[in-house]
């Protein structure tokens, strides 16, 4: 892991830094979907490159775990 870092942003591009890793973790989460059952209800939907549904929702679950501790700091302040 890498050094700890602040970072002060306008609480607006906080939103919008949060909307894209929600886009970020939701594309992974429908990676790992297509991956376990080679279907998709979205047609123009293209997954990640990744090696199976298991590292897909790794890299899913990583991008929560970064937008739960973005949206825990911005709580405390």
């Amino acid at each position: 892991m890498g050094k700890k870092l602040k970072i002060e942003l306008d609480s607006c591009d906080v939103s919008q830094v949060l909307d894209g890793l929600h886009a970020r973790a939701d594309s992974w989460r429908k990676t790992a979907e297509i991956l376990r059952s080679d279907f998709t209800a979205e047609i123009n939907f293209l997954g990640e490159e990744c090696s199976d549904a298991g590292e897909a929702i790794s890299i899913a679950r990583h991008y929560e775990e970064i937008i739960a501790s973005i949206e825990h700091q911005t709580e405390k302040q």
